[in-house]
């Protein structure tokens, strides 16, 4: 398995990503084709080496030649399916665009296909997406990982008018990823950057045990003080241990709530960044039965998961621990099958059995549009990804 590391210390863009992904080997001219097929108008690529402090960049362009419409979810939709890309390609492109509009939407109290897309429906917003999705693909990363992220302080304007910076999409997008806030002259990730983080990453906390391939190195196009502004990715291949991770586990023993309220909680929990969310029967003091709810998240998210189990449980009081954890090296696949493309994870280490667990709501989706049984769909993706596993 072939794994990526994006090294952000100056941050991360669309355009970074791209230029990194560049200089580790991806060609601009099949990028040029691939990018023709969008048949997006008054848009030229280009890259170009660039040396910021000593090192060696590639900068990545999007000349805009023409003004540009600007473009709602269902039209980038379409302009990538008629595209003529590889199903893969086409369908993790909207999965990027689709964290937008969500982000977007519930930012402006609106739905998603609602949402006008000004900054990051730009043309040089779509090709750089596209783009990402692309290098992902033509440099065979199956474990993308990403290190604390930079996101810096100011303001700047957008269509809406002046916003904070962060931007409050970006905010949004990088919940339970780790962060500095206040760490940076200006902008240093941007919705579209913070988008593909979520989309293919997992965040990385202290020492990776990395076997290095190659190196790229994506130029920004600011000039910092304080850093280079670049993005170094890192190509290769994860040590042969377990992975590890430091959460908080913050727990509540409820016996005074109506039960009915533990499944909007538990979506509640996990939309707000939980990494997993237990519900178990106990008795309580005076014989009284009773639940032990617990939340397992990112230390910086322990005071929204408790704003939430306070606000919609009975609970006036919680207790919150560090929990190490170990974990087995685990990857995203998108599989094909009959019933279209289903998402897979894949969880293994050297020559032991791997687990393959297909996306429950790819199947479920799957089942009901072809009006066939959820375990027909779930036993051909499992199918499919021991395949590719295998070769």
């Amino acid at each position: 398995m072939k794994s990526a590391y994006f090294d952000a210390f100056s941050g991360l863009s669309g355009d970074m990503i791209v230029g990194a992904m560049l200089d580790a080997g991806a060609e601009l001219d099949e990028l040029r084709s691939l990018v023709a097929g969008l048949r997006l108008t008054g848009c030229e690529l280009s890259m170009r080496r660039k040396s910021v402090s000593g090192i060696e960049a590639v900068k990545f362009d999007v000349k805009v030649l023409e003004p540009q419409p600007e473009r709602h979810l269902g039209e980038i939709r379409e302009i990538i399916d008629q595209a003529g890309l590889a199903p893969r390609i086409a369908r993790d492109a909207i999965r990027v665009f689709e964290l937008l509009a969500e982000a977007e939407a519930a930012i402006h109290h609106t739905t998603p296909e609602r949402v006008h897309f000004h900054e990051v429906g730009a043309v040089d917003s779509i090709v750089d997406v596209v783009g990402a999705v692309w290098g992902i693909e033509t440099l065979g990363l199956d474990d993308l990982l990403v290190s604390e992220l930079p996101l810096g302080n100011g303001f700047v304007q957008s269509r809406h008018g002046v916003i904070p910076v962060p931007a409050p999409a970006t905010v949004a997008l990088l919940a339970g990823f780790p962060v500095r806030l206040n760490d940076g002259p200006s902008e240093m990730v941007t919705p579209t950057g913070a988008a593909i983080v979520k989309a293919f990453m997992q965040p990385v906390r202290g020492v990776l045990d990395f076997e290095v391939e190659r190196i790229g190195y994506g130029a920004g196009s600011k000039n910092f003080a304080d850093r280079p502004n670049v993005l170094r990715l890192v190509v290769g291949r994860r040590g042969g241990g377990f992975d590890a991770d430091e959460l908080v586990e913050i727990v509540a023993n409820i016996d005074d709530s109506n039960p009915q309220i533990y499944d909007h909680v538990c979506q509640r929990l996990f939309a707000a960044g939980a990494r997993d969310v237990t519900i178990i029967p106990a008795i309580m003091k005076k014989g009284r039965p009773g639940v032990i709810l617990s939340a397992l998240a990112d230390r910086a998210l322990r005071e929204p998961i408790a704003r939430i189990i306070f606000a919609e449980t009975s609970t006036i009081g919680l207790r919150f621990h560090p929990v190490s954890r170990l974990k087995l090296p685990r990857r995203i696949v998108s599989v094909n099958t009959r019933f279209g493309s289903i998402r897979v994870k894949v969880s293994g280490i050297g020559a032991s059995p791997w687990t393959i667990a297909p996306e429950y709501d790819d199947c479920q989706r799957a089942a009901l549009a072809h009006n066939v049984a959820l375990k027909v769909v779930m036993d051909e993706a499992r199918t499919a990804a021991l395949q590719v596993t295998m070769t």
